[in-house]
């Protein structure tokens, strides 16, 4: 299938995912919350959490099962620099009381000018740490 169609797919999903949440329990659909929320959150609000979550991982085991072709995943850095950058991810989305899909997909469909900024702010972090990665650290 085609790159384009299937980003728009995927992207027409996200939203979806995103709109159906915020209509059936008045949540934002951000990854770092749900997670976040599992830790201190009542049965109530753990059950949709778990299945929100089991929901994103078995999302590409259905579509392979579906025959769709899943793309090769191939992992350039080593186990201690992937477990950093994680913490450091995970570090900046409580930092920033969200992550890429709260503030990026959620919040700027609001349009709210604090996930704008954000959003503004994670990408250009995001950019100049490839930058300095690929570039001036010559990996």
């Amino acid at each position: 299938m085609n790159t384009v169609v299937t980003a728009l797919a995927g992207g027409v999903l996200i939203g979806l995912a995103a709109v159906l949440l915020m209509l059936a329990l008045g949540r934002i659909a951000g990854i770092a919350g749900i997670v976040g929320g599992l830790v201190g959150s009542g049965a109530d609000e753990s059950g949709w959490r778990l299945a929100f979550l089991a929901g994103l991982i078995a999302g590409p085991f259905a579509a392979a099962l579906l025959g769709a072709t899943l793309p090769e995943v191939h992992v350039d850095a080593s186990v201690p620099v992937v477990l950093v950058a994680g913490l450091l991810v995970g570090f900046g989305s409580r930092l920033g009381n969200g992550c890429t899909s709260g503030h990026g997909v959620c919040g700027l469909a609001r349009l709210s000018p604090r996930s704008l900024a954000a959003t503004l702010t994670f990408m250009a972090a995001g950019a100049a740490v490839v930058f300095v990665a690929r570039h001036l650290l010559g990996g």
